[in-house]
């Protein structure tokens, strides 16, 4: 069974799993000149109304986690402000990924940004998480041109979503 738990950043299961989550981007991460830029985040960020942070348990055992917070709002067509949202650190424990449980994560995320005012949700990526990519492409999100700095990140998505009714 699936289930998610909000965590601060800071709270210990929270920062083993970022710990394990940086791991393997660090040991992973293809460029081995440049290397893995691991920045831990702000816990303040990733508590609501800015964002919110979770806690992935599989069978009662914490196995990922992930996260949204609010950023600078883009501007919609008519010019007014556009609540955006950045997804992050989106990580599941090797053993348990596939069965959609990274759908599944990525769902609940979306829903909670929705919950907390996003109209846009962007991510960023790199190029060798191939699944990653094509998981955002699958669920709607579309290339769109650098939103931040990340040294990590080769790839940049974004998808505009409705706020429940």
């Amino acid at each position: 069974m699936l289930t998610f738990t909000s965590a601060r950043t800071d709270d210990p299961v929270a920062e083993d799993l970022l710990r394990r989550y940086f791991t393997d981007r660090s040991e992973s991460f293809p460029d081995v000149h440049r290397g893995y830029t691991i920045t831990m985040p702000d816990p303040e960020a990733f508590v609501p109304p800015a964002g919110e942070f979770l806690v992935v348990a599989v069978d009662g055992t914490p196995r990922g986690c992930g996260g949204v917070r609010r950023i600078a709002d883009a501007v919609d067509e008519a010019g007014d402000p556009l609540p955006r949202f950045e997804i992050k650190h989106l990580w599941l424990d090797p053993a348990v990924r596939g069965g959609g449980r990274g759908r599944a994560l990525l769902t609940e995320l979306e829903r909670r940004a929705i919950a907390l005012g996003a109209r846009r949700l962007v991510l960023d990526t790199h190029e060798s998480l191939q699944a990653a990519g094509h998981l955002y492409r699958t669920m709607g999100y579309v290339s769109v041109e650098p939103y931040n700095d990340n040294p990590n990140a080769t790839h940049w998505y974004a998808k505009d979503v409705d706020r429940p009714a």
